[in-house]
């Protein structure tokens, strides 16, 4: 049963309401055989079931190793339009901490981030596309694996996606437990941060604990540096941008060996912008300060600086549109359509770099719920034909009949 707190409105949510159960079905099973980047290979196997039970026009498999695409026609295919909506499949590298029936059954794999209900509502509006089909134009749905580091939105791009589903615009969404269910969220600009990997080796001179005066000790250089990197955004960014350096891990010497100063210590952590500006000004910074730290206490300082994500950047339009399909779907006052940007990041920036559209939050959860990416989240099923009739309306008015009503 939908909660009372969810009211939706047009035929799309009623119809995709009376297969609810199965979608149910479908998510929890998912759940209980999660898989990382890459290795979506039973995830894709009951994507390719299900879609073919829905009827869909066209399956394509094996895009950007795991991905799938679905193509679904419409009523009419005068417009030569085609919109993409995409939807990540993979689980997380942890263990899940929950006890009921679904729980994940492979050890150390957890969808922490409600990739499976992100799957299983695309399912959803592939089979209320293919059995109603109001719409004129093209339905192309991107089945994506890899998102969780492993960019795989930019392997589906690099196998020819768009070459080969040349679409005009995309769109994603994602559950955000922050929100209620019942409730969407959008802006028009920057929704995720770009994320880049930070790799700093320290190189000093090892010895003897005792005798600190004949070292260059790395772990002190790298306790100055952490330090210091952080006057950067403080100091050189200005107030109005955004910008996060974290430095997360500090790997340095034998724990077993109390007495003996290491020659070399490894800084890791991430970097968090909005701007590529801002971004090349915190990558040359960093090099500047680490060198300059490194080089004051005798010791250098080399810093790796890998690009991972860009930023998520939704177009105007195309967020403009989308907000206006999810507020005709839930009334004005449940979308919040000048959404603040969150310091994660997402791989569809990389769709959003090749074609325009957006990225939406679908709230699912609401004051003390469980936030992604820990060992007890699961995603909650009471939003699944929300989510999929959102999806499917963002395909019939975005390419409507002509004459069509809702």
């Amino acid at each position: 049963m939908l909660s009372p707190r969810i009211r939706a409105h047009g035929r799309a949510f009623a119809h995709i309401a009376e297969f609810h159960p199965e979608l149910t079905a479908l998510r929890r099973d998912l759940h209980a055989h999660p898989e990382i980047g890459f290795e979506e290979h039973y995830t894709a196997r009951r994507v390719v079931e299900a879609l073919k039970v829905c009827g869909v026009d066209e399956v394509h498999t094996g895009i950007g190793r795991t991905g799938v695409v679905a193509v679904i026609h419409g009523r009419q295919r005068t417009s030569g339009r085609m919109i993409g909506l995409r939807a990540d499949m993979d689980a997380l590298p942890m263990t899940e901490h929950n006890d009921f029936a679904w729980k994940s059954s492979r050890p150390g794999m957890m969808h922490g981030c409600g990739h499976d209900g992100h799957t299983a509502m695309l399912v959803g509006a592939a089979r209320y596309l293919a059995e109603t089909r109001q719409f004129d134009g093209t339905a192309v749905l991107i089945f994506q694996p890899g998102e969780e580091g492993f960019a795989g939105a930019k392997a589906m791009i690099e196998d020819g996606l768009f070459e080969r589903f040349p679409v005009q615009s995309v769109y994603a969404m994602h559950n955000w437990p922050q929100m209620k269910p019942g409730t969407v969220g959008i802006n028009p600009g920057p929704m995720m941060a770009a994320a880049d990997r930070i790799t700093i080796e320290v190189s000093g001179k090892g010895g003897h604990g005792a005798h600190p005066y004949l070292t260059v000790d790395p772990v002190l250089v790298s306790a100055h540096i952490i330090t210091a990197v952080q006057s950067i955004v403080s100091r050189n960014v200005r107030a109005i941008d955004s910008a996060v350096i974290s430095l997360c891990s500090m790997q340095a010497g034998d724990p077993g060996a109390f007495s003996v100063v290491p020659g070399k210590a490894t800084l890791v952590g991430t970097v968090r912008t909005f701007n590529p500006d801002i971004q090349s000004l915190v990558e040359r910074r960093l090099a500047e300060v680490c060198s300059g730290v490194a080089m004051g206490l005798g010791a250098t300082a080399h810093v790796q600086y890998d690009r991972v994500y860009p930023a998520t950047i939704n177009s105007a339009p195309e967020a403009r549109f989308a907000a206006d399909v999810a507020q005709r779907l839930l009334g004005h006052e449940h979308v919040v359509r000048d959404m603040e940007p969150s310091m994660g990041a997402e791989d569809f920036s990389f769709m959003l770099q090749v074609k325009p559209g957006a990225y939406l939050r679908l709230g699912q959860g609401g004051e003390g719920s469980c936030m992604l990416h820990n060992s007890r989240y699961d995603f909650n099923d009471e939003v699944l034909p929300l989510g999929a009739a959102l999806h499917a309306g963002l395909i019939e008015q975005g390419m409507p009949l002509s004459g069509a009503t809702d």
